[in-house]
């Protein structure tokens, strides 16, 4: 009933039948079982996002027809012919990168008009500074290396900040030194920079404010994260050339890491995203049952323990579920100010799309009512 009448509530069509059929119209009541009945035969999709096996790889290429489409008319319109992308080896930033490519390509524009540029800091690895440099190449791309960590030591200085402190300051200090100098390159070859985080990690505010929240295009914004290494894989498994697609598939197989704290000792990521705000896979179920649904806290924690049964605990799905409301109601300031992006499904976080909340909305409701559930 909570999913019919938050379809009403957003889809007009239904008020105007409504008014077109209220002399006929009949109302039948009738007894449901409870939501999550013993015997209920009701299937709940763990992955919301994902589209089904039997059409999979038709939605992944038109999702990403979508992501270039967009860019392709931004470039046009801003009479643009250069993009600057940031490229961590990640897997945001390598989608985004695919996606400029495949508009290049489109517009019939050389590809060297895209400029990467990876910027090693103080958490960087061996491996997603290889795997960067190896797929810009590959692509063909023009590509620029610039280390940050003696532009940062000298922020610490003027700030007088103790560079052994791995705080805050230590990691955003980072993130926007790489922000500066994406947008004064693109100043300097008079293009543009394309943002690479995703729906999640703006849903979360998993992003550094005038950091890497901060672009001139977000092509990633209208996708969140479960879906962007189907989509990684789907491109590395369509791909004819035999290098592009081994760094692609190294790529969806390294940890989800800003890399903004020092690696391990053995050089590998110590800093894991999910291990901090939770696993995307449950942060997204939480995100689609909310907006597109407007499920409760109550029923979203029924829903997720449904779906997710050996695969989560309830007390796990109930801890991640707080994190998620208690980050998305105080982080709704970045969604506010959010750059521009395509919208690519049926929910999108922009403020001039589908998403109007005020950035000094309070979860205490919510998170009451979650802390009542058993």
């Amino acid at each position: 009933m909570a999913k019919i009448r938050h379809e009403r509530r957003q889809n007009t069509t239904f008020s105007a039948c409504r008014n077109q059929y209220k002399d006929t119209a009949r109302a039948i009541r009738t007894d449901t079982l409870p939501l999550f009945a013993e015997k209920t035969c009701r299937k709940i999709q763990p992955y919301p996002f994902l589209p089904d096996n039997k059409d999979a790889h038709e939605r992944y290429d038109e999702i990403l027809s979508i992501q270039s489409a967009a860019l392709c008319q931004r470039m046009a319109h801003t009479k643009c012919q250069n993009v600057v992308v940031g490229i961590s080896g990640g897997l945001d930033s390598t989608l985004a990168l695919l996606i400029c490519v495949k508009a290049f390509d489109y517009l019939g524009i050389d590809r060297k008009g895209i400029l990467g540029v990876t910027m090693p800091g103080f958490g960087t690895t061996t491996r997603t500074k290889n795997n960067a440099e190896a797929l810009m190449e590959a692509l063909g791309i023009n590509s620029r290396k610039i280390d940050i960590r003696d532009a940062c030591a000298q922020h610490f200085k003027d700030i007088h900040h103790t560079p052994e402190l791995h705080d805050i300051v230590f990691e955003n200090t980072q993130a926007r030194e790489r922000t500066q100098l994406l947008m004064d390159i693109a100043n300097q070859v008079n293009g543009m920079v394309i943002g690479t985080g995703d729906m999640s990690e703006m849903a979360l505010g998993w992003a550094t404010d005038n950091g890497d929240h901060m672009s001139m295009y977000a092509v990633n914004c209208g996708v969140p994260k479960t879906l962007i290494r189907h989509l990684v894989q789907f491109i590395a498994e369509k791909s004819n050339e035999e290098s592009v697609k081994n760094i692609l598939f190294d790529i969806i197989q390294t940890p989800i890491s800003p890399e903004l704290l020092p690696a391990s000792e053995n050089d590998t990521i110590e800093q894991c995203t999910e291990d901090i705000v939770g696993p995307y896979e449950l942060h997204d179920f939480f995100l689609f049952n909310m907006l597109r649904y407007g499920m409760s806290p109550s029923d979203i924690l029924d829903s997720a323990e449904f779906a997710f049964a050996g695969v989560y605990d309830k007390g796990t799905i109930k801890k991640w579920l707080k994190t998620f409301i208690r980050r998305f109601f105080s982080q709704q300031y970045k969604h506010s100010c959010m750059p521009d992006g395509p919208k690519v499904g049926s929910i999108a976080l922009s403020p001039r799309g589908d998403w109007r909340m005020p950035s000094d909305a309070c979860a205490t409701i919510w998170l009451n009512e979650l802390e009542e559930c058993d």
